[in-house]
């Protein structure tokens, strides 16, 4: 059988998962494996027929929370309604703790931070599900920190490498910006839409791969009209956005509940090909 999914943690009423990148979270017009919600569901009816409760009604799982389709990492569902409800109110309290690592162009200067923006539709862009900060949006805080910054090994051999300006006289190496990284670790405050990849957009410093949120969104647009050209795949650099949803702490039930999950191969890949600054 087509496998769906790894599972972080199951039990009675949770199903912890690793959504993979370029999964959706909600049902779409594809078949029964093109939304993380309808490959739980199979699995479910799997676990189902397989025991002694094959007689009973079939179960629905229920998403608690969601993430966008190229962001990897740990989703929650409930198996019941009763399961839902009660986590339904510990993310409505904000009760949880999310942290995620992303890979961002540039070096982050601050080595932590609190970006405070208010987020809203962004009403000149062509890409309709884009939002941006404005100043009568919802508030939205994310909270950050560095946690390495990179020069990639190819800046070494790179014509745009100088040594410029008061750097010169104490043989400094200057590299682009093109060629500078850095692995950032964030925990979302509030949970708006595109929150993150928004809030370091504003920061200066895109997602690498962010395909809306980067320089220019009109990559966005080649992706689903399918002309992604070999140009700007390379200008991406990655398939995906290289965020991830690592880690998920919540009280319920009298117990404190942690889900760690490691990044998928993509992002590990390339976050090994850079080298430490």
């Amino acid at each position: 059988m087509e496998k769906l999914f790894d599972i972080i943690h199951e039990d009675d009423d949770l199903l912890v998962v690793h959504k993979p990148a370029g999964l959706v979270c909600h049902p779409t017009k594809g078949d029964e494996y093109s939304s993380l919600i309808s490959r739980a569901r199979i699995h479910l009816e799997r676990a189902r027929s397989n025991s002694a409760a094959s007689s009973l009604p079939p179960v629905a799982p229920h998403l608690i929370h969601r993430l966008d389709r190229e962001t990897s990492g740990i989703v929650l569902l409930a198996k019941n309604s009763e399961a839902a409800r009660e986590l339904g109110k510990i993310w409505e309290s904000r009760a949880v703790t999310k942290e995620y690592l992303a890979i961002v162009h540039g070096h982050v200067v601050a080595e932590q931070g609190i970006i405070d923006a208010p987020l809203g539709r962004d009403e000149a862009s062509r890409v309709a599900i884009k939002d941006c900060v404005r100043a009568d949006g919802a508030s939205a805080q994310t909270e950050f920190w560095v946690e390495k910054r990179f020069i990639h090994p190819s800046s070494a051999r790179n014509p745009e490498t100088k040594i410029a300006g008061e750097n010169a006289e104490r043989g400094r190496i200057e590299t682009p910006r093109s060629t500078r990284f850095t692995l950032v670790r964030l925990h979302p405050r509030t949970g708006r839409k595109h929150q993150i990849r928004i809030h370091l957009a504003h920061l200066g410093h895109a997602i690498v791969g962010d395909k809306i949120y980067g320089d220019d969104e009109d990559l966005y647009l080649a992706l689903v009209e399918n002309r992604l050209t070999d140009e700007q795949r390379a200008r991406l650099i990655l398939p995906n956005h290289a965020l991830h949803a690592g880690k998920l702490q919540f009280d319920w039930r009298g117990e404190t509940r942690q889900f760690t999950a490691a990044p998928e191969p993509e992002f590990e890949h390339f976050y090994a090909s850079l080298r430490r600054q």
